[in-house]
């Protein structure tokens, strides 16, 4: 038996999907990862066979810099951290403008390739990333069937009459003019129609006898995966999802780290662990201002900065942990508390090991996955751009002493989430679909 994983050249999405592969692996099958040449370490950390497959122009290795881009992208990356500077809306138009290049980059090339691919890998089963919308055309129009996996909130596929990019739900610190939203929805809106042509196009081209869609963005595949706790989402939209599993979280195994290793053994006082993920770690001044959080507490802090350059956070005590990468899982083993952005891999592994969230939600999904946790009671969500120093300390002092009946939900979705990993959920669910019908 073979499975075919495809993924974006960025490590934030290849990740949790060769951890669902790992299932495969233990079970003595092949596992082959298409993707980009910025990720084959992560392929061979994992011990599986490589494909080349570029999906996009851009790229990440685990943390992105826009000088190591290719020339057009590092303006267009440069372009997304400037907005996030500006504001939730401004940030969500900018990345609606930039919609249409960015996940439906070159399609019928990338559809043909992949098709190559599968004829040369001969899978049984296929995994591919819902964003990598080329490979998914590729999939459709040879008729193989495959397994769409979400990696974020399940809101990345909208139903209903939501609009892809629009948030369904935020959190109540946001309060953005309504004149803003109609503009955001409107320019959503446009460009739903916009990328849904495109795909029609590129679907024509590759497989003329197939019937267009009204809403690309709300296209899946044959078997929809959910990398996010059901638990987490409102059941009245779980309802409108299309066949579906969430399969809680794929936890990444991690190398052993001496130095953290140390640093973990050498106190008792409670851990936080701190980081924006591999694109919004860019974001030193808000950095700055959660470790200054931070530092009137009784707390070791753990802070991977990514890109950021240590010295601005200025003075920090010397029991701190500063890094450039950590290892996220086994620093969310111990800690009593994370601050996060939001993104669907802090979320989703600090979920499984029981950790409460301090949210500062830059882009994206990451407005109702933040709404989500404060609805649930396990984190609280404040505005990057304006929480000041005492509101992030008082947050994070709140969430430090959880307690009572959100405290034993949260412990109970950490066991829940421990007992059933996502691989093996992925794995006895791919069990029913065979990529040859």
């Amino acid at each position: 038996m073979t499975l075919l994983i495809i993924s974006p050249d960025y490590a934030s999405h290849l990740y949790p999907l060769a951890t669902l592969g790992t299932a495969w692996a233990q079970a003595g099958e092949r596992v082959v990862v298409a993707s980009g040449p910025a990720t084959a370490d992560i392929v061979a950390e994992f011990g599986f066979e490589r494909e080349n497959l570029q999906l996009g122009r851009g790229s990440n290795p685990g943390t992105i810099r826009a000088e190591q881009q290719p020339v057009g992208e590092d303006d267009a990356l440069r372009g997304f951290f400037d907005a996030t500077r500006r504001g939730m809306v401004d940030t969500l138009r900018f990345q609606a403008e930039a919609r249409s290049n960015d996940l439906l980059y070159n399609p019928v090339v990338i559809a043909r390739e992949v098709q190559r691919i599968v004829e040369r890998v001969q899978p049984d089963q296929v995994i591919v990333d819902h964003l990598a919308f080329s490979a998914r055309l590729g999939l459709l129009s040879a008729g193989v069937l495959h397994a769409d996996v979400v990696l974020g909130h399940p809101s990345a596929l909208p139903v209903g009459t939501e609009v892809y990019g629009y948030p369904p739900a935020w959190p109540a610190v946001f309060s953005p003019e309504p004149a803003e939203l109609v503009m955001l929805e409107l320019q959503c809106e446009a460009v739903r129609d916009s990328f849904t042509a495109q795909w029609n196009d590129a679907l024509c081209e590759l497989d003329p006898s197939a019937a267009p869609t009204l809403d690309a963005f709300q296209e899946c595949g044959d078997l929809l995966l959910l990398n996010y706790p059901g638990e987490l989402h409102a059941s009245a939209r779980t309802d409108e999802l299309p066949p579906h599993l969430f399969l809680g979280s794929a936890v990444r195994a991690e190398a052993v780290d001496p130095e953290v290793e140390a640093w973990l053994a050498a106190d008792t006082l409670p851990v936080v662990y701190v980081s924006f993920g591999s694109f919004l770690s860019v974001r030193g001044d808000v950095l700055a201002r959660v470790a200054a959080a931070l530092g009137a507490l009784p707390v070791r802090v753990a802070i991977a900065v990514g890109a950021t350059d240590p010295a601005e956070l200025g003075p920090i005590p010397q029991s701190w942990l500063v890094r450039g990468f950590l290892p996220q899982v086994r620093l969310l083993q111990e800690a009593a508390l994370a601050v996060t952005h939001g993104g669907n891999n802090s979320v989703t592994e600090a979920m499984t090991a029981g950790v409460p969230l301090v949210v500062l939600p830059f882009s994206t999904d990451q407005f109702a996955g933040a709404a989500a946790l404060d609805a649930a009671g396990f984190g609280t969500s404040l505005p990057p751009n304006t929480a000041t120093v005492l509101a992030l300390r008082d947050s994070c002092e709140r969430m430090l002493r959880l307690t009572g009946e959100p405290r034993a939900r949260l412990d109970a979705l950490a066991v829940s989430l421990t007992l059933q990993p996502g691989a093996s959920r992925a794995y006895a669910a791919l069990s029913r679909v065979s990529a040859r019908g």
